[in-house]
């Protein structure tokens, strides 16, 4: 893979919790290259944000921890960097755009400060006037209109559009190798969804940045993404390139998620189709596949073996003993 920037081998995440140790990201391995958007998709609590988290060393402490793996940036394990190392790595060569802008953003400082805050760590040397000019270029950038006075307004002043692509230029102010979007474009409507996706592809091209894009919904995925991972219980059940992915879903998981996106070539009024069961908790993974108690192809060797992450197909990978039996 070309110019390589990111390389996860084997993490694994675990917390500390009432009830004892909880796997919430076991066994995840993925690259990233410049230029190139992979996307993360799969149900609420899969791993996914967890995953993201611990690439920036932002887990909470001390309940959450990195108990293996490694997370190589540049040939460089972040894993094992002292807090100050990656203090400069985090915001500067990898940034990350958080799930509720509203949240994300100190709704008591004005844009201007929190935009601010960001060129002035990474780039002590800059002046009060360079910092102001660099915020306005970077908000003209990403679309917001008047700058000038955005900077001097409060997050609850500002849309939910609007807040989102203050997220992404402070994201973006440092120039970032890797942005990692954690469900970018969650609570907002289908017009301003796009107008984001399309901002982001817009950035990509013009500064060569990768992606890691974290979603749920798969139609975003094939909008925007180059290849995708497919979580299940915190492990990697599929990666492929989108196109084959869709054409051809080789787990069973990934099969369910795509029978459930609505179509408009069904009927009227027709059931959706869903997937059945529940997401088992991280306490209670039945051993072998963790999939199993909500799949129609299991057999024996599913519940007792855990099925290994193969290369089935070029650079296409599926955990699942049975995916001979899915189309493709």
């Amino acid at each position: 893979m070309s110019d390589l920037l990111l390389q996860v081998d084997g993490l694994a995440t675990e917390f500390t919790t009432e009830q004892g140790q909880a796997r919430a990201v076991d066994d995840v391995s993925f690259e990233l290259a410049a230029e190139e958007t992979l996307g993360i998709v799969g149900e609420s609590g899969c791993g996914k944000s967890v995953t993201a988290l611990s690439i920036m060393r932002l887990l909470p402490k001390p309940a959450g921890r990195i108990a293996n793996g490694a997370v190589v940036f540049r040939g460089q394990d972040l894993t094992g960097l002292p807090p100050e190392a990656m203090h400069k790595i985090r915001g500067k060569r990898i940034a990350m755009i958080f799930q509720e802008p509203m949240t994300a953003l100190n709704p008591v400082y004005r844009i201007g400060r929190q935009l601010g805050e960001t060129l002035e760590l990474h780039h002590p040397d800059m002046d009060k006037a360079a910092v102001r000019s660099a915020s306005l270029e970077i908000l003209a950038k990403v679309g917001i209109p008047a700058p000038e006075r955005r900077l001097k307004e409060y997050p609850h002043q500002l849309s939910g559009g609007m807040r989102q692509r203050v997220m992404i230029a402070i994201a973006l102010s440092c120039q970032p190798d890797i942005l990692i979007a954690d469900e970018p474009t969650t609570a907002l409507d289908v017009t301003i969804q796009a107008q984001i996706l399309k901002l982001m592809k817009d950035l990509q091209q013009e500064t060569g940045m990768a992606i890691l894009f974290i979603t749920h919904d798969l139609g975003v995925i094939a909008e925007l993404c180059d290849r995708v991972l497919v979580m299940y219980g915190g492990r990697v059940v599929e990666e492929a390139a989108v196109e084959a992915l869709f054409a051809a879903p080789r787990h069973p998981y990934t099969k369910g998620l795509l029978e459930a996106i609505p179509r408009l070539d069904k009927p009227a009024r027709e059931m959706l189709d869903t997937i059945p069961g529940m997401v088992p908790s991280l306490h209670d993974f039945p051993p072998g596949c963790r999939f199993q108690n909500r799949c129609g192809y299991v057999e024996d060797q599913c519940r007792q073996q855990i099925p290994l992450l193969e290369n089935i197909n070029g650079n296409h990978k599926v955990r699942c003993f049975r995916h001979g039996v899915l189309n493709g």
